[in-house]
């Protein structure tokens, strides 16, 4: 027996009205952990439920005396026996110091109402200096609605401001670590978590992330000691339980997020959300408990009629259950949304469609797998990546691609296209990236910083043979294309040939491309395209070849497939 043990007795005699008995059962818990100030907290509480306001005042005096000063909700809760007690004087001295203490707010709608009661019994309004808990407050809120909108850059911004100005503003430091974790900042998430902790060591919401992260990190020690603690601790309210829930499930532990889960989906607010059936289905997925998997999937699509999601997760069980499911059971995340891979496909069909929906553009769980995968992504996923932000085009995809510029570890054919989705963003002045363990600045339009100048022309042909390959070819293709004729100037460079007719070398240019990556082409389908003959291109598509030594690459690259170009 515990204090644990304790605990989950008297909130059992609670829920059965039996308030001697709690009390007697908190009273054991505070013998067995005298150190802890939420088993007096218990204590006090249900001593003032029972009408003992004097002595639920002294249990949270002894609280804020001896345990733990810094558990300023104690002040709230005296306030509220002084007012019961109808000693106005004492709940007012009581509030103002909590009003004035107290940096996370909690209780504040509580107390302006409180502050509404006093003033009309003490006929004169409440002397308070300050709000601490409203310091900083707005600019938070923004940054909650930036990470909610998938802006993680700007509220990086807004949020380290704000711990500037407001050191002890725990919620702020959570938010500021979450924001570096959802764009891949690990050492930096980890340091903000830990000051929230400096701050206030059972911060639930610091703890949970501070989980998580240390799944991340690999430090299995620290990790099964602080999921042990979390295993053990019983929220009381609901924004606490939903997130303790969604950390166990992540931390794999999914019998203890099913369990909270249930909790929530019993209250009625629970019942009306859709992502709360979602989550307990994932649960139960990763269980192996199907049937139950599915019927909260039929729940939520009951409550989602309109979304994909419901509907592809139980396809995946279908294929479960028909046995084709061959390359083994599909990891499903928590989240709610489709996976990253079907919700890049689903993008990448809207651009062919030549139209990207708003809830694609601005879903910031996509967004934030986009930051993910840009920062710790192979190659591949980082090039569908930048091809995906060359669709959104926004400020907060500028800035994180401008990042991956100066990252002296990324793979430089990388920065070398996120320059280029830059410029189809429409990014004026130069861009400087850090290529081949140098600075180096493209300046507008120029494709490439070896040449020196860069001929009107030269862009006119580049222009001609993107507006004819918008549609019919992707980002990383076109890019090719650039490169390819960048590569070819620079070789030729002075001896450039007379571009007489730069829809020829348009075309020639979407040949060759079409070629390296292994598409359908003819010199005949693309002259007519371009409207010049086919020895015209032929003739351009040769040259380019001979000066850039294009087919040797090509059929090496290609000879694994038993092809020539």
């Amino acid at each position: 027996m515990d204090a644990t043990f304790f605990f989950e007795r008297a909130v059992q005699s609670l829920d059965r009205y039996k308030y001697d008995k709690a009390l007697k059962y908190f009273r054991r818990a505070v013998e067995y952990e005298p150190d802890n100030p939420v088993n007096h907290c218990n204590m006090a509480g249900i001593l003032s439920e029972m009408g003992k306001y004097g002595e639920s005042n002294d249990v949270l005096k002894h609280i804020v005396d001896r345990v733990d000063p810094s558990m300023t909700e104690c002040y709230f809760y005296m306030a509220n026996n002084f007012a019961n007690m109808e000693d106005f004087e004492s709940a007012e001295k009581a509030l103002v110091h909590y009003l004035e203490h107290d940096a996370n707010g909690q209780f504040l709608d509580e107390s302006e109402e409180m502050m509404e009661l006093l003033s009309f019994e003490l006929e004169r309004p409440m002397k308070i200096a300050k709000i601490k808990s409203r310091e900083g407050f707005v600019e938070h809120d923004r940054a909650r609605s930036m990470l909610e909108e998938g802006k993680f850059t700007e509220a990086i911004k807004l949020l380290e401001n704000l711990v500037r100005m407001h050191p002890e503003f725990s919620a702020a430091h959570n938010n500021l670590a979450l924001a570096y974790y959802y764009v891949g900042r690990f050492t930096d998430a980890l340091a903000a978590v830990k000051q929230v902790l400096a701050i206030d060591p059972g911060n639930l919401h610091g703890l949970c992330n501070l989980a998580i992260f240390l799944q991340h990190a690999g430090e299995r020690e620290p990790l099964e000691e602080l999921v042990e603690l979390l295993e053990k601790t019983v929220p009381y309210h609901q924004e606490h339980v939903f997130k303790l829930a969604t950390t166990m499930g992540v931390l794999g532990r999914h019998d203890s997020a099913l369990r909270h889960f249930r909790r929530l989906l019993k209250t009625e607010a629970g019942q009306a959300d859709v992502c709360l059936y979602h989550y307990a289905a994932v649960a139960c997925y990763n269980l192996d408990r199907y049937a139950e998997a599915r019927r909260f999937w039929k729940q939520a699509e009951k409550l989602d009629p309109g979304s994909d999601i419901p509907k592809f997760h139980m396809n995946v069980l279908d294929r479960i259950e028909s046995g084709l499911a061959k390359d083994g059971k599909m990891t499903i995340s928590y989240h709610y949304h489709l996976p990253f891979e079907e919700q890049l496909r689903q993008l990448q069909r809207a651009q062919a469609a030549g139209y990207v929906p708003e809830r694609l553009r601005n879903d910031p769980l996509l967004r934030s797998s986009f930051f993910w995968a840009l920062r710790h992504g192979d190659r591949d996923t980082k090039l569908q990546v930048i091809q995906a932000y060359g669709m959104i085009g926004d400020a907060e995809v500028a800035d994180s691609l401008t990042e991956l510029l100066s990252d002296p570890n990324e793979d430089d054919y990388v920065k070398n296209v996120s320059v280029f989705a830059l410029r189809g963003m429409g990014v004026k002045g130069p861009i400087t990236a850090l290529i081949g363990g140098r600075e180096v600045a493209f300046e507008k339009n120029v494709y490439s910083p070896n040449l020196p100048v860069w001929n009107a022309e030269w862009q006119e042909v580049i222009d001609l043979a993107m507006v004819r390959m918008s549609t019919r070819y992707d980002m990383i293709q076109q890019f090719d294309m650039v490169t390819l004729w960048v590569e070819f100037l620079t070789r030729a460079y002075p001896a450039i040939p007379k571009l007489t007719k730069k829809e020829g070398w348009a075309g020639a240019l979407e040949y060759l491309t079409a070629k390296m990556h292994r598409r359908t082409a003819s010199y005949q389908d693309v002259a007519r395209r371009y409207g010049v003959s086919i020895t015209t291109v032929s003739k351009h598509a040769k040259h380019i070849d001979e000066t850039c030594g294009l087919r040797e690459k090509m059929d090496s690259i290609f000879a694994n497939f038993g092809e020539k170009l």
